[in-house]
């Protein structure tokens, strides 16, 4: 899995019109899947999310989780970020998941992170055409392959 992960004051999603997850404060995590992703990589990437100490303190380090700082979390697929630009100028989506295999991660993820967080997720849809929008605070961005644990 990979994840985009991004500390935002706000940020939403829309499909069709209609908004299907907003958030304030916490972060926009965007988040591919391929075939490989296990149940492992699920557990691994949401406790790190949760956890990661991206917020502010009352000193202004960073040094708080988004769970501490009592923040929000929109989760939206995006297969992209598997993109293989090896070859040519068109980008390969070979190593993201098809929707048989990444729309039962995605859901466990969201379900994951809603047992992390001990709080309801927002999310995009899974598969439509979003519009995401956000302010990126910091900007802060970060991103995580359970593949490179680094």
């Amino acid at each position: 899995m990979r994840a985009v992960i991004q500390r935002v004051s706000k940020a939403s999603v829309m499909v069709d019109g209609t908004v299907t997850g907003a958030i304030q404060t916490g972060l926009l995590v965007l988040l591919g899947i391929e075939d490989a992703d296990t149940q492992e990589d699920i557990q691994w990437l949401s406790s790190k999310i949760v956890n990661l100490r991206i917020f502010n303190d009352d000193a202004g380090v960073m040094n708080v989780s988004v769970k501490d700082a009592h923040g929000d979390i929109l989760l939206v697929s995006q297969f992209t970020l598997h993109a293989s630009t090896k070859k040519g100028n068109r980008p390969s989506y070979l190593k993201a998941s098809k929707p048989d295999v990444a729309i039962p991660l995605y859901e466990k993820m969201i379900a994951q992170l809603e047992q992390d967080m001990e709080t309801t997720i927002q999310r995009g849809i899974f598969g439509a055409d979003m519009k995401v929008e956000l302010l990126n605070d910091g900007p802060v961005t970060i991103i995580i392959d359970t593949k490179n644990r680094e």
